[in-house]
Parts: structure tokens; sequence; C-alpha cells
């Protein structure tokens, strides 16, 4: 069974227009979440909790896209 983890994460972007964060050492990492309610449900949660500051942004990252066991793997993981 495929597991589709989802990745939460913000913080403070340059403008409200992009998705170019300040400063990246304060990107605040909520955490993995085994779906994607559970990862909805933390990214409203952050989201409603920073809503007075328009340049705050939380975003969902699906972490199983990022990787697909059948494809071959790139010439980085083959080095390690």
């Amino acid at each position: 069974m495929t597991q589709r983890l989802h990745l939460v994460f913000g913080g403070e972007l340059v403008t409200p227009t992009e998705t170019a964060f300040k400063n990246v050492d304060d990107i605040h990492i909520v955490g993995i979440f085994p779906n994607y309610q559970a990862a909805y449900d933390a990214w409203k949660s952050e989201a409603q909790r920073t809503v007075d500051n328009a340049h705050m942004r939380y975003f969902i990252a699906h972490l199983h896209r990022l990787r697909d066991e059948e494809a071959a793997a790139s010439s980085t993981e083959e080095l390690g």
C-alpha cells in the first residue's frame, strides 16, 4: 500500500502576492501527515491562527508525489 504523506509548512512571505519566503530559516514546519484530510486540518488551523498577518502563508506539499518508486533512481540517489 502506498503512503500518501503530506507536509504542512509556512512562514512570512516577502510580499503577499508571491510565494518567496522572507527568511527561510524561520519557516515553520507544522508536520508530516498520513493523509490529505489531516494535513488540511493542520493547514487550516495554522492559517486561521495567522489570519491577521497578510504576509503569512501556509502550504500543503504532497510528499508522495515527489517520489515514484517505479521510476528509475536519480543520479543523486545512485551516489549514496
